[in-house]
């Protein structure tokens, strides 16, 4: 199964895996599984690193080398991942949400949140 990481999650296996709920370890840990994450969420850490966002601490070029480094691969966002957010209902206005959610949809990967509220979007997403 292809599962793409939403932002929160990747900083949390990443930097502080105490964070990660048993399921969430256990789905990443299952090599079964392929990794994931988005140029979105490289997007959002750096400009919420920039703006000094103490849950956003890290170094995001370091980071994106340790992700590839430990068997992620990279999603990048096209234009058809950007025109998919127009059919989402308007459950959460967060556009780095909506685009993670739309990413999964086209790409057939399973989104994997904390976020009650994208948990909520019809598709392929699980609060984890």
């Amino acid at each position: 199964m292809i599962l793409l990481l939403d932002t929160h999650l990747l900083l949390w296996a990443g930097g502080t895996p105490e964070r990660l709920s048993p399921e969430a370890r256990s789905m990443i840990a299952d090599a079964r599984n392929e990794l994931w994450f988005s140029a979105a969420s490289l997007w959002e850490i750096s400009i919420k690193h920039g703006l000094g966002r103490r849950d956003f601490r890290v170094n995001p070029h370091v980071f994106r080398r340790a992700l590839l480094g430990s068997g992620y691969s990279e999603l990048v966002v096209t234009s058809q991942h950007a025109i998919a957010t127009t059919h989402l209902p308007p459950i959460h206005k967060d556009p780095f949400d909506r685009i993670l959610l739309a990413q999964a949809e086209a790409e057939g990967a399973l989104l994997l949140t904390p976020d009650e509220l994208v948990a909520q979007y019809p598709g392929p997403v699980r609060r984890v």
